[in-house]
């Protein structure tokens, strides 16, 4: 699989050897995998980390998969997460709940593996389209997230892998502002150890790679907030 980073799918299924099955092949695609077996779980490890997708079996014991998913959708650190939702449920009922909840996407059991991997994909190139080769463009920037290049104008720019992976996190949502704490999640991981200071100095050094040919200074720093793009 080709993209920046490995993409984080949180896993929330109460049966044991369809967690496992998922789990495999989700890793075989290229996914980091966290698995919850039950919603109280998964909405505790969300609060502590906020994976790029969700795949979420409705029928859970104590907190339903419905319920997970309304909770996530109602709160607008969690709402644009991707939400597929896993249902023995067929009626076309009970699909219409699923989605009015705000599910992204409704996989009925049994299922295809290959078709859901496609329909994870489908929904992480809408969400982070840098992790599934998508290029990305903003004004005469272009990066290509499957060749790792990156042009501004006609020229090719010359990127270290951390500053790779800076750029196309604002790439993806220009205009917004991301703290220090954000970009640390998100490029480097939650579980590597790096100070704050880290990433001003690779802002540092994307800045001046961005700049290598002229042009105007395209990052933004926002005072006691973070940086953005634009």
């Amino acid at each position: 699989m080709t993209g920046v980073g490995q993409p984080l799918v949180l896993l929330v299924e109460d049966e044991p050897a369809q967690r496992e099955v998922l789990s495999y092949n989700l890793e075989a695609e290229g996914f980091r995998v966290v698995q919850a077996e039950d919603g109280e779980e998964a909405m505790s490890f969300v609060r502590e980390e906020l994976p790029d997708l969700i795949v979420l079996d409705w029928m859970m014991p104590n907190l339903s998969g419905l319920e997970v998913c309304r909770r996530l959708k109602s709160r607008p650190e969690t709402r644009k997460v991707p939400v597929i939702m896993l249902s023995a449920r067929s009626e076309e009922v009970d699909r219409v709940r699923g989605l009015e909840t705000g599910a992204d996407d409704y996989v009925i059991k049994p299922y295809s593996v290959v078709e859901l991997m496609a329909r994870v994909k489908a929904n992480l190139r809408r969400a982070r389209p840098s992790t599934v080769g998508v290029l990305l463009e903003f004004q005469d920037i272009r990066l290509d997230s499957e060749t790792h290049r990156v042009h501004r104008g006609e020229k090719v720019l010359k990127l270290g892998p951390t500053e790779f992976r800076l750029l196309a996190t604002f790439m993806e949502k220009p205009g917004r502002v991301w703290s220090r704490e954000q970009l640390l999640d998100r490029v480097w991981g939650r579980d590597i150890y790096v100070e704050t200071r880290t990433v001003d100095v690779h802002i540092g050094r994307l800045r001046k790679a961005l700049c290598q040919f002229g042009g105007e200074d395209l990052l933004r720093t926002v005072r006691g907030a973070g940086y953005a793009l634009g």
